[in-house]
């Protein structure tokens, strides 16, 4: 339902029946859609009536739900003073200490939803000083994903300072561990002594096995994407890291999906834990503001067809998903062939590259980002306007967290996967789940009308863009010789050095090796000897023949 008086139609809501959440209407920051259970139909509800003087609004911001203010102006310059849906739902809980499972589809600002009140509370609680121990862990299940959150959380904390045992005031310290960089900085970093500590589950615990890393005074603990780190394996780590944070500390669980095993560990670790959904359970998994594509396409023409979808009227900033980490070079690989500003991502790259990669797609030096599903939950752009599944996903997990890359924080996105004959039954499998409608995705090739209707395609374009690079061509014989005005400038080349063959000290012809250096007449004679010489064939005229050494028979036979 939409209505263009939030403070009306939120009051509305409240009359009608219990409201599940909210979220800005595509395009216009000043309508709002709400979804709603209704009991009830009392009156009948005009959303263009003035709006009563008395009535106030009812979307609250940071500060007025209790934020410190140092918390605060740092969300302020970022742009952030209102809370999404998921951020005003937790915030009350989190504030008070109580443990929680957040649920809201991707995009829908859950890093916030536990880190403002993660900080608020670290930095306010009296009874735990700030000594340098760690008082809050985030457990992330993958490098990009612990680098967003550190940059989110290290930007809210700027202005935050905290006081000490000693009553001296320093900077809040937020600090990052994760694998594939060196232990030494991490270690040192620990050893100064840091409030928040967010890091992925393997080295987490092999700091915290080798006595670097202290979980003992941890206030709050927080697991964030708990349903991916159940895919990646990463469950027994998560359990052994449980046994060493204390009984009596705050948790907190976020993810878009909540499989069966991710609500059986909450309930083991977690006190009482109130499930906070940000939409109705009846909700669709994917945003509204996302319009979703589906095309057969074959393996040898995707290549092509990616290409052309590359050039739709209005594409920004694309993401393209792979299965397979050399499939994702493959494709970034072709793409740049083809005159693309692309970059891959995947596990077979340094730590470096991929963080590298990565920064230059958020600062747009590239437009085309190529990974696997594991970049998917590290990559929080909003000016994603595609995203291409270039191969089917697993399951309705992954594509619920792929599509989610774009349509992010109310604003539109495109979404198409490609799927090939032998991928067919588990798009169906994804299809049924998610209710898309189009389980039979039409037969595409990079020619196809309807694919350039319905994507905006232009449909004078090539697979390429710019111009095409020829090859060279070959020099001929007469273009590969030295011209006489191009040798003219060029010094004429001496040799100041005679070489003879020589074996066993004597000279190749039976004379033996003069040790002194030639002389102008010997070299003259040299030079005007053999005359006949002269007019055999040119080619082997400077050409030495070769001694052929007798064979062991014919030695043989001559000693006989």
């Amino acid at each position: 339902m939409r209505a263009r008086s939030w403070p009306a139609l939120w009051s509305w809501a409240q009359r009608i029946g219990s409201a599940d959440g909210y979220e800005p209407y595509p395009g216009e920051p000043d309508r709002f859609t709400v979804k709603l259970r209704v009991r009830w139909m009392p009156m009948r509800f005009d959303s263009e009536r003035p709006i009563p003087p008395t009535m106030t609004h009812l979307n609250k911001t940071f500060a007025e739900l209790g934020v410190r203010e140092e918390i605060v102006r740092a969300l302020a310059e970022k742009g952030i003073e209102h809370p999404f849906a998921i951020q005003e739902l937790t915030l009350p809980l989190a504030l008070a200490g109580d443990d929680l499972i957040g649920q809201a589809r991707t995009g829908m600002g859950k890093t916030y939803a536990f880190g403002v009140p993660l900080l608020h509370r670290v930095s306010t609680d009296q009874s735990r000083p700030l000594n340098g121990t760690p008082r809050a862990l985030i457990v992330v299940p993958t490098r990009e994903l612990c680098m967003q959150v550190y940059d989110d959380l290290a930007g809210a904390a700027q202005y935050v300072m905290a006081t000490g045992d000693s009553g001296t005031d320093r900077k809040f310290s937020v600090t990052s561990i994760y694998g594939g960089r060196p232990y030494e900085p991490q270690i040192e970093a620990l050893r100064k002594g840091v409030d928040v500590v967010v890091g992925t589950p393997g080295r987490l615990l092999d700091l915290a096995q080798q006595g670097h890393l202290q979980l003992g005074g941890l206030s709050v603990l927080v697991l964030d994407e708990a349903d991916e780190m159940l895919d990646l394996g990463f469950l027994p780590d998560i359990e052994r890291i449980l046994r060493l944070t204390p009984d009596d500390r705050q948790s907190m669980l976020f993810s878009a999906t909540m499989p069966d095993p991710i609500i059986t560990l909450a309930r083991t670790f977690m006190n009482q834990p109130t499930h906070i959904r940000a939409e109705a359970p009846h909700s669709a998994a994917t945003h509204d503001t996302t319009e979703q594509f589906a095309y057969r396409a074959h393996a040898l023409d995707k290549s092509e067809l990616v290409s052309r979808i590359l050039q739709a009227d209005g594409r920004g900033a694309t993401m393209i998903f792979t299965r397979t980490k050399r499939t994702a070079q493959k494709v970034s690989d072709e793409l740049a062939e083809r005159g693309f500003k692309v970059d891959a991502v995947h596990g077979d790259l340094g730590q470096g590259a991929r963080e590298k990669a990565l920064k230059s797609f958020r600062t747009g030096a590239v437009d085309v980002l190529v990974a696997t599903d594991v970049a998917a939950r590290g990559i929080d752009i909003d000016d994603v306007t595609h995203v291409i599944n270039y191969q089917c996903p697993e399951d309705e997990q992954a594509y619920v967290h792929r599509i989610g890359r774009t349509g992010r924080a109310g604003k539109t996105g495109v979404a198409i996967t490609l799927v090939d004959w032998d991928e067919l039954p588990r798009w169906e499998t994804i299809d049924k789940a998610l209710s898309l409608g189009c389980p039979d995705p039409a037969e595409t090739y990079s020619s196809s009308p309807h694919i350039y209707e319905e994507l905006g395609i232009p449909t004078d374009i090539t697979g390429r863009i710019g111009e095409l690079l020829k090859a060279k061509p070959k020099r001929s014989a007469d273009e590969k010789r030295i011209s006489s005005a191009d040798s003219e400038g060029r010094p004429a080349r001496t040799r100041t050095r005679s070489r003879r063959r020589t074996r066993g000290g004597e000279a190749g012809d039976g004379q033996p090796q003069s040790t002194s250096a030639p002389t102008q007449d010997s070299t003259e004679a040299t030079a005007v000897s053999d005359p006949e010489d002269t007019t055999g064939d040119t080619s082997t005229a400077g050409r030495r023949r070769r001694r052929r050494r007798p064979r062991k028979t014919e030695t043989a036979a001559t000693a006989g």
